[in-house]
């Protein structure tokens, strides 16, 4: 269930969100500021229900592939957001720079891809057990 919603989470950002914020950079600081401070609440919410989650599952024992292929998937969303996104976005608080908005859509098109991963791998194991 938290890896559906943390999938619908990331698309929702992927392909509403960045294309609309990253267009462009007038009214940047005012914009970026915004969404830093609407985003981070539902950040903190979705990754710290899907975390919770996890723990919980492989907590409780045999632990199936699938569970093993969200777990990692949703891993591989936390060390991408860490090193990868987090950092762009530090870097266009400053301003807006076309070149790093690049980059930060494509990592986030990465982090898109992990969380279906996830969610689907999820679903999968909910099938089978």
């Amino acid at each position: 269930m938290t890896s559906a919603l943390h999938a619908g989470f990331q698309v929702a950002v992927t392909t509403l969100v960045y294309p609309v914020l990253l267009r462009d950079g007038s009214d940047w600081s005012r914009r970026h500021g915004a969404h830093s401070r609407s985003i981070v609440p539902l950040v903190v919410l979705t990754y710290g229900a899907v975390l919770v989650s996890m723990v919980w599952v492989f907590a409780a024992g045999a632990v199936p592939a699938g569970a093993w292929v969200a777990g990692g998937a949703f891993a591989l969303t936390l060390l991408v957001t860490a090193v990868g996104a987090a950092p762009l976005h530090g870097r266009l608080a400053r301003g807006f720079d076309p070149g790093v908005a690049r980059r930060l859509l494509l990592v986030d098109r990465g982090r898109c891809a992990l969380a279906v991963t996830a969610a689907v791998a999820a679903a999968v194991t909910l099938v089978r057990v």
